[in-house]
This record gives C-alpha cells, structure tokens and sequence, in this order.
C-alpha cells in the first residue's frame, strides 16, 4: 500500500508525535521513512564570526544545516529503534516546500504531518504548513492529530 512515507520535523514537541506515528505506519506496512527538515539560510559574516569564536576541531561543523541535521538524527534514530528503514533530507527553505519536493522527487505514496497551527482562526492563515501540504502534495497525506 505505501512505500515509502514522507514526513516532516523540526525538533519540537509536535513535529515528534507525527514522526513516532509515521514511525509506528511505515513498521506496520514495511514502507520506508523520509525525514524532512528545512531551514532557513544564515548570512556568511555570522558563519564566520561564529567559526572564528568556535575551537579549531569543530569550526567544520558550524553551518546553516547544523540544528537540522540534529532533529533528523533525533527522528532517523527513533525510526532505527523500531527498525524502519530512513532517510533524512535537510532543505534550504520554506518547511512546507520542503516536504512537497522531496515527496515529489521521491514518488511517495503518503506524506504525514502534524496538524499544528490548524486549529480555530488559525487553519485559515495562508502558510500553514498542514494546510499547504494537505492542499499541494502530489501524494495521500496524513494529518496526525498532536495537538
């Protein structure tokens, strides 16, 4: 039924119980996972004023991507505990954009978000991430009630 599943997090609260329940469907059917993050670009001079004031060993590892790649790790890992297969995916950008290309590039049969920021006068605001999702993505998607 699905083969692989899309599904986006930032690290939080919220974003963790759609990716535990997009965990717990891509066991249950034998789908693979797709970890998406996105983040926003950093300027230059405030990456190498933070190099600069960093140790030598670890100035490599100051980049835009750096706080995304650690909630991936966090979901990729949770995925491992239950022996799902996962990938991980940092994009540049908008969160909502990012998970409709990946689950575009990847010809994913679902793609799982929470649905934070749905509720009441909220769901109306232009930008919400369940909302673009749900109305944009070239796949079924699962709206996990976290809230």
């Amino acid at each position: 039924m699905f083969g692989s599943i899309v599904v986006g997090t930032d690290g939080s609260d919220t974003a963790t119980q759609a990716v535990r329940q997009a965990v717990d469907m891509a066991k249950a059917v034998g789908a693979t996972l797709e970890l998406v993050s996105a983040y926003a670009p950093v300027p230059e001079g405030r990456l190498r004023e933070q190099r600069r004031d960093a140790p030598e060993d670890v100035q490599w590892a100051i980049n835009p991507r750096q706080e995304v790649e650690a909630s991936l790790t966090d979901a990729a890992d949770m995925a491992q505990a239950a022996g799902v297969a996962a990938n991980t995916h940092a994009r540049q950008g908008d969160p909502s954009d990012a998970i409709l290309d990946v689950a575009e590039e990847l010809d994913a049969d679902l793609v799982v978000v929470g649905n934070k920021g749905m509720t009441g006068a909220k769901r109306f605001l232009l930008g919400s991430v369940p909302n673009k999702v749900s109305h944009h993505a070239p796949c079924s998607v699962l709206i996990v009630r976290t809230t």
